[in-house]
């Protein structure tokens, strides 16, 4: 007699990382439950068992993870948004480990960023710190995964930057350019994601790739990838700030935030480890430069108007 597939909860199967993940899970025989907030989830995968990401809802949260042994988190926000914040999606978090517990799962799997700290004056860093400090205090085994910078297709950082090169005689960067970012390909996150989910120990780890750039050269890369005509100025981060305001109301989307802009240039984006990726983002971006930057990748488009 055959054993049923094992079951593991995804949130956000149907987004970017978490749709990696999802994917790598099933081509290894595994049984997928994702907790979305999309209402038409149920039409995306036909291979993917859908359950609400219900917050105020801990009774269903609970039942949506009963009988799996690994949740996944990639939930987060990027910016605050309307009533949701970065405080809000800690606090959600947490219900969700609560709810993880109660379930009876043994393991948690998430996806953090680089260089998080308690004591960081910016809300996206300090908010995943708390997290992870949950995660640590609670029953569940753990592996926490701390990207810098994901690329991949689907990815928004890396497509906006194409898409505005192909279409701005003009690119702006903050300051001079010098801090730098160390991006992963999803397809190495979402493999180290599901050889994470099989180990029994818990452990912190940076999730990078094995290139650094300085901005100002991924940027330089990009534009040559792309045949891009496009000239780089150095603005102070202010201006720069202002552009991507004055953008967002054109494109109808939050370009790049003060916070994302102060986390690049404190070099947060970069990690002290061994690279644990393996895909050259000079290679990928090579390999896409026909496509890459044709459309525009709307944030609030995808998390918060589609819901």
């Amino acid at each position: 007699m055959q054993a049923e597939p094992r079951l593991s909860v995804v949130t956000g199967a149907f987004g970017f990382s978490g749709r990696h993940i999802a994917r790598k899970l099933l081509q290894r025989g595994e049984r997928v439950r994702t907790l979305t907030k999309h209402r038409d989830a149920s039409l995306r995968h036909k291979d993917i068992e859908v359950a609400p990401l219900d917050f105020g809802d801990i009774r269903s949260l609970t039942e949506a993870m009963t009988g799996a042994r690994v949740l996944y988190n990639t939930y987060w926000v990027r910016f605050a948004y309307g009533a949701v914040n970065h405080g809000v999606a800690v606090a959600n978090t947490k219900l969700l480990i609560q709810a993880a517990e109660a379930a009876g799962v043994k393991r948690i799997v998430h996806v953090s960023i680089t260089n998080p700290s308690p004591h960081s004056v910016l809300p996206y860093f300090q908010g995943k710190a708390e997290v992870e400090g949950a995660i640590r205090a609670s029953a569940l085994t753990y592996a926490i995964l701390r990207p810098a910078v994901l690329f991949g297709e689907g990815d928004i950082l890396i497509n906006n930057i194409a898409w505005l090169l192909r279409r701005l005689p003009l690119f702006a960067i903050p300051g001079k350019g010098q801090y730098r970012v160390q991006p992963i390909f999803v397809e190495d996150l979402a493999e180290l994601a599901v050889d994470s989910g099989r180990r029994e120990d818990s452990f912190i780890l940076d999730a990078v790739g094995p290139e650094v750039y300085t901005y100002e050269n991924l940027i330089r890369l990009i534009r040559t990838a792309i045949q891009s005509r496009s000239r780089i100025c150095y603005l102070p981060p202010s201006m720069v700030r202002a552009a991507s305001w004055i953008l967002g109301l054109i494109v109808n989307d939050v370009v790049l935030t003060q916070d994302e802009v102060s986390g690049l240039m404190a070099d947060l984006l970069v990690s002290q480890q061994v690279p644990t990726g393996r895909t050259s983002l000079k290679e990928w971006i090579e390999a896409h430069a026909q496509t890459m930057g044709s459309t525009y990748a709307s944030e609030l488009e995808r998390h918060y108007r589609r819901v």
